[in-house]
């Protein structure tokens, strides 16, 4: 009866961690909008997801800075515009809104606009960084297009936001 017992323990809590990874991936995915959902822009790729403990082999260099102000992972996808440009979306997930704060206003505001999106955000030619909640986001089209870049921003915004209510619904 003790080994039935253990045997199905170890099922129950098998199967919790595969459920609690599944339900982070699917809501790291949610937060991307998907292809045309922001005019013109396609997902091009997958998203990829790097753990603090790993984020030096996604941004090597600049880790430390972001693992200071308590980030917990960065998710990242491409996409491309039109069939012509292309852009890289990471969204880093803080530990609270401190931390995102905290990153954003250590981005240099040089050459950059403050921009309407999330909670603040500015724009800089090909980029954009903004913040929502615990999140910050970071957006680089590898040729200059403010406007729509900042389109799809805003889809992203909207990803950020709706996941926080769902976050916070009882």
């Amino acid at each position: 009866m003790t080994r039935l017992v253990e045997a199905l323990y170890s099922a129950l809590l098998l199967a919790v961690l595969v459920g609690a990874g599944c339900h982070r991936e699917g809501m790291t995915n949610a937060l991307f909008p998907s292809s045309n959902e922001a005019a013109g822009w396609v997902k091009s790729s997958d998203v990829r997801t790097f753990e603090a403990a790993d984020l030096w082999k996604y941004i090597d260099g600049e880790a430390e800075r972001y693992l200071k102000a308590g980030v917990q992972r960065v998710s990242t996808a491409d996409y491309r515009f039109q069939n012509k440009i292309d852009a890289v979306v990471d969204i880093y997930a803080m530990g609270n809104v401190e931390g995102a704060r905290k990153i954003l206003e250590s981005e240099s505001a040089a050459g950059s606009q403050s921009l309407s999106l999330g909670d603040a955000g500015r724009i800089y030619g090909a980029s954009l960084t903004f913040r929502r909640g615990r999140y910050f986001a970071r957006l680089v089209a590898y040729e200059e297009t403010r406007q729509a870049l900042v389109e799809l921003g805003r889809g992203i915004d909207a990803r950020l936001r709706d996941s926080a209510l769902i976050a916070s619904a009882p």
